[in-house]
């Protein structure tokens, strides 16, 4: 009996540990990396930006089901199309980018469906304020890239944040709505 007992602690350790090899790290593509952002005009149009540099890593247990993900976005990186626009949305009345160059994504809890990630949830720092926010995927998947010879993991990923609770207010007196629609493609190469 103590022989049984000792064979099965065994192999539940060697499992936990087969288990935790699945953990990979990877590095975030910031070529199919993008977060831009959705707000709308007077009830007219839609406002559309996004951010060009953005760094950062994730490591990904999808046997575990777990995970974890930094993103560092630049918020002078800024891109509307229109340059007065970009302007003014790194000014001190939006991203005030002097004051606050960064936007950071913290998560380490990840929902999963089947094998696929389904949700990642962390905090969201801007301009200097914490907020917790939960990312949904659209789509996620892993393919090993012909051209790279390594895996790739990525999706597109979705969230609404409510702006006041960073403290960015400009234009609620006007009418410009607080609720700001997030999206996030995000690429990463297993290391």
């Amino acid at each position: 009996m103590r022989k049984s007992l000792f064979a099965l602690a065994a192999a539940a350790t060697l499992m936990a540990g087969a288990a935790h090899a699945e953990s990979a790290a990877y590095a975030i593509d910031p070529s199919h990396t993008f977060v831009t952002f959705e707000i709308g005009h007077f009830g007219t149009t839609t406002n559309r930006g996004r951010f060009d540099k953005k760094e950062g890593s994730v490591q990904l247990d999808r046997a575990g089901k777990s995970g974890k993900v930094e993103l560092t976005i630049d918020a002078t990186s800024i891109s509307t199309g229109t340059a007065a626009f970009d302007k003014h949305l790194q000014s001190a009345d939006l991203f005030d980018a002097a004051k606050y160059p960064t936007i950071k994504f913290a998560a380490d809890n990840f929902s999963f469906n089947g094998d696929k990630v389904a949700a990642v949830t962390g905090t969201l720092t801007l301009l200097g304020k914490t907020q917790p926010v939960t990312l949904t995927a659209k789509q996620f998947n892993c393919y090993q890239n012909p051209m790279l010879k390594r895996e790739v993991c990525g999706g597109d990923f979705e969230t609404t944040i409510d702006r006041t609770a960073f403290g960015m207010n400009y234009g609620i007196a006007w009418g410009f709505p607080k609720d700001v629609h997030l999206v996030v493609q995000v690429e990463a190469v297993k290391q």
